[in-house]
């Protein structure tokens, strides 16, 4: 008896099951084609710029892959760094050429991957490795503060060995500094100036979150001149959100944990002419003793304004001498007038607690008073008195990447003026 080959088809809705019953055998595609096309090396079908093994490529030259035969197209192409890094390109619409599109990292190795059809459509692929000449000059990042555990208004910043101008440039060192929160939140680099960036989000970072900061520029092309090195990450926590609001007309200091109130305190502030600066400042330092000389702030000795005192428990909000601390010899005024030279005064049991209460970082905030805002940079951490808005337009990722101030910050640190 003659057998006929029966095709019998089981559909599911995620498998189709082709099954061949008695005397069937497996006769191909209509035009003769295999079922299964064997890959292949596309050595024979690829053209690749790289260089020869014993050569290391020219960061500066672009990669570039072509096809050798008009039939065949390439399908992808990955070139990845050591450090894992994906380099950016472009295939052509017709698939016959890959090019890279960004610079190659410097003094690292790559592997490139490229795939490929020939012209009966069976796949192929080609497998590269080869190192990059190394940088001859570099860009070093050192980040800030140092490890430990800080305020909620801390901010973060980046410090460059050499300056870095032009959008472009400054944009590439953005995106290479990179920052990890948990929580998460949305935040960004600022420019201050052409060595040094600060990072701070949208709103003070979150109560106990723990911050990585990490540059991924090694190898990468910043300038013409200038290639990314190592840099050693950081890592920081915060602790409690702590915030000290001190109302100059009303003469008194509220510190809240985590939103609560948990202290009230009468205080002075800065008298006419010493008016206590406006806006939020975060803690800098804490200095159990401190001489403060009325000199240090340009007050001639012999005046009438002149003083040099003893002064403890001084926490200090401003390089240029602002502290809250404790002021015994203005009791008296505290919680009704108005007598320092711009710090914030309080008794000697409430300057105490609160030097171990508060941390580096934390907030200290003035309303109330007459005198100027806390300026952003030059003067401490005055990062939170710019807006959101203008935060991002220091940002070259953002905005325009310039800075919304000319003053360098590393303007000489002054003396206390108490």
């Amino acid at each position: 008896m003659n057998h006929t080959p029966r095709i019998r088809t089981v559909v599911s809705s995620t498998l189709l099951v082709v099954t061949l019953v008695a005397g069937a055998t497996a006769c191909g595609e209509p035009e003769g084609h295999p079922l299964s096309l064997k890959p292949h090396d596309a050595a024979d079908l690829v053209s690749f710029n790289g260089p020869s093994k014993d050569e290391k490529a020219d960061p500066d030259k672009p990669l570039e892959v072509t096809v050798k035969d008009d039939d065949a197209r390439i399908t992808d192409v990955t070139a990845v760094d050591t450090d894992g890094r994906h380099l950016a390109g472009e295939l052509d619409a017709d698939g016959k050429r890959w090019h890279s599109t960004t610079s190659l990292a410097a003094g690292t190795r790559y592997t490139v991957k490229i795939t490929t059809e020939n012209g009966d459509g069976a796949p192929g692929s080609r497998t590269y490795a080869f190192g990059t000449a190394s940088a001859k000059k570099f860009l070093k990042v050192t980040f800030g503060p140092q490890t430990g555990t800080y305020g909620v208004g801390q901010p973060l910043t980046a410090e460059l060995s050499a300056p870095v101008t032009g959008k472009a440039a400054r944009a590439t060192v953005e995106r290479g500094l990179q920052v990890r929160s948990a929580p998460a939140v949305t935040g960004s680099w600022h420019w201050v100036d052409a060595k040094t960036l600060h990072y701070r989000p949208k709103e003070y970072w979150p109560a106990d979150a723990s911050i990585e900061v990490r540059s991924n520029l090694k190898g990468i092309k910043v300038t013409n001149a200038l290639h990314g090195s190592a840099a050693k990450p950081l890592k920081i926590t915060t602790g409690d959100r702590i915030e000290a609001i001190t109302d100059a007309s009303d003469h008194s200091m509220t510190v809240l944990r985590n939103g609560d109130v948990i202290n009230t305190l009468p205080v002075t502030t800065g008298k006419p002419g010493f008016e206590t600066r406006n806006g939020v400042k975060v803690v800098l330092a804490k200095e159990q003793f401190v001489r403060m000389r009325g000199e240090s702030i340009g007050i001639a000795a012999g005046s009438s304004e002149s003083y040099d005192l003893p002064v403890y428990w001084a926490t200090r909000v401003t390089w240029s001498g602002e502290y809250v601390h404790a002021a015994p010899w203005s009791t008296g005024s505290q919680g009704n007038a108005n007598v320092s030279h711009g710090c914030t005064g309080m008794s000697t049991a409430d300057a105490q607690w609160f030097f171990e209460t508060v941390r580096e970082g934390d907030i200290v905030k003035v309303v109330g008073s007459d005198g100027e805002t806390m300026t952003p940079f030059d003067n401490g951490f005055g990062d939170w008195n710019l807006a959101w808005d203008a935060w991002l337009k220091g940002s070259a990722l953002h905005g325009d990447g310039t800075p919304d101030t000319g003053t360098d910050v590393l303007t000489a640190r002054l003396r206390p003026q108490v």
